[in-house]
C-alpha cells in the first residue's frame, strides 16, 4: 500500500515538491537542502543549495512560479530562483533573533509566512522598488515559539500553532499588494496582524502542526500530547477533540473535507473522521503492521535475551514501512478536497507514497466523506 524510497540514514526533517512531483527538495538534517529528480523510476540527486550555516527547518515549492522558499536556525530565509540551471539565493529580511521554525507560501504565491522562536510571524513579500523581500511581524498574543503556520485558501487569513499550547487564526492582510478582503465565517476585522481567533489545545500539550481545510471552514491541529482537534467556524466555531493513547503526533494533513491523515512518534499514518456533528472520531492505521516471525515478546523476555546473546538488535525492526518518527505528511496527487496519493518523510530517511484511494477502499466499515 505504500512505496518507500530511501534518501540515506540521515533523518528527513522537511520536504518540498515541484508542480509536477517529478523532482522533491529534502532537507537531511543539516544547512543543506537536496533537490532529487525522478529519473527512470530513480530519485537522482540534481541539485544541492548551500547558503543557510546552521539547520534547515522549512522548506516550500510555489507550483506556479518555481520559486523555493527555505528557512533556517540561523534566523535567515532564502528565495531560490532558478536561473541558467542554477537556483540562486534572495536574501529576506526577517528582523528576528531567535530560529526560523517553519515557512510557507500563499496560494497566490505573492507572499510567504516565517514562523519562529522568536514569538513572531514574519509574512514577507517583494519590494520591487529595492528589489528584495521584506517583512511585517504578527507578535500579539503570541507567547511562545510558533511551531507550525497554514495559509487559508483567500489568501488573507493564516493559522498558527505554538507552544504555548495554542493554535491561532490572524490576519495577514497587507494593502500595499492586495486588494481589501471581503468578510469570512472567521471574522470581518482583515487589518493586519488581527487576531481573529484563538483556540486552547485540548489535551493541553504543545501544538506541532496545523491545517487549513480545502474549503477554509475548518482548521485542524495535532499536539505533544497525542491529541487531534478541528474547529468548524460555521458551527460558532465548535471545537473537537480526540484525545488518544499514541505516541505524539507530529503533522496532519486533510485528504477531504471532513477526513485527516495525522502522523508522528508512531511511525504509522492514522486516519481521523470529523463528522457531522462536529465529532472526531480515530478510524483506523493506514500502515498495516506486522509481526515478527517470534511473535509478540515482552519487554522481559526482550532484555532477557539481549543480556544472553549481548545482542541489541532483538526484535530491532518495526513492523510498519516507517522505521522511526514521521516528521512530515505532503499531498502527492489530488488536493486537501480529494487526495489521490500523499507522502511521509521520517527520521528513517525515507519518503514513503501512500495510494489513498486503495487505502480507503481496503478499510472494511469505513465510510469517508
Amino acid at each position: 500500500m505504500a512505496v518507500a524510497h530511501s534518501f540515506g540514514t540521515d533523518p528527513i526533517t522537511c520536504h518540498a515538491w515541484n508542480k509536477d512531483r517529478s523532482q522533491i527538495a529534502v532537507c537531511p538534517n543539516s544547512s543543506n537542502v537536496i533537490i532529487y529528480t525522478l529519473r527512470a523510476g530513480r530519485w537522482e540527486e540534481t541539485a544541492v543549495l548551500k547558503e543557510h550555516t546552521q539547520r534547515v527547518t522549512g522548506i516550500d515549492w510555489a507550483v506556479n512560479s518555481n520559486l523555493i522558499v527555505t528557512c533556517s536556525a540561523d534566523r535567515n530565509a532564502y528565495v531560490w530562483n532558478l536561473r541558467d540551471g542554477e537556483w540562486k539565493p534572495t536574501l529576506v529580511i526577517l528582523r528576528i533573533n531567535r530560529a526560523a521554525t517553519c515557512v510557507k507560501w500563499s496560494p497566490k504565491e505573492n507572499k510567504f509566512a516565517v514562523g519562529s522562536g522568536a514569538r513572531l510571524i514574519s509574512v514577507c513579500y517583494f519590494e520591487k522598488e529595492n528589489d528584495w523581500w521584506v517583512s511585517k511581524h504578527i507578535k500579539k498574543p503570541i507567547r511562545s515559539t510558533v511551531t507550525s503556520i497554514d495559509w487559508h485558501p483567500n489568501n488573507i487569513l493564516i493559522g498558527c500553532g505554538s507552544t504555548d499550547f495554542k493554535a491561532r487564526v490572524f490576519s495577514a492582510y497587507i494593502k500595499d499588494i492586495e486588494d481589501k478582503p471581503t468578510a469570512t465565517v472567521w471574522g470581518k476585522k482583515m487589518t493586519f496582524g488581527n487576531l481573529m481567533a484563538e483556540f486552547s489545545n485540548g489535551g493541553g500539550g504543545w501544538v506541532h502542526y496545523v491545517a487549513f481545510s480545502a474549503s477554509g471552514d475548518k482548521l485542524a491541529w495535532v499536539g505533544h500530547d497525542a491529541s487531534v482537534s478541528v474547529v468548524d467556524s460555521n458551527k460558532e466555531m465548535l471545537m473537537a477533540t480526540a484525545k488518544t493513547a499514541f505516541l505524539p503526533f507530529m503533522c496532519c494533513e486533510w485528504v477531504s473535507e471532513n477526513s485527516l491523515v495525522v502522523a508522528g512518534h508512531s511511525c504509522n499514518p492514522m486516519l481521523f473522521l470529523h463528522d457531522d456533528r462536529g465529532q472526531m472520531q480515530f478510524l483506523h492505521k493506514l500502515d498495516v503492521e506486522k509481526q515478527s516471525e517470534g511473535g509478540k515478546i515482552n519487554a522481559m523476555k526482550r532484555f532477557q535475551m539481549m543480556d544472553k546473546q549481548a545482542d541489541e538488535s532483538v526484535d530491532k525492526k518495526l513492523g510498519t514501512v516507517h522505521q522511526n518518527s514521521i516528521t512530515g505528511i505532503s499531498i502527492h496527487s489530488g488536493s486537501k478536497a480529494s487526495t489521490q496519493k500523499f507522502a511521509t518523510v521520517g527520521v528513517d530517511g525515507q519518503m514513503c507514497l501512500w495510494d489513498f484511494k486503495t487505502l480507503e477502499s481496503s478499510i472494511a466499515g469505513l465510510r469517508l466523506q
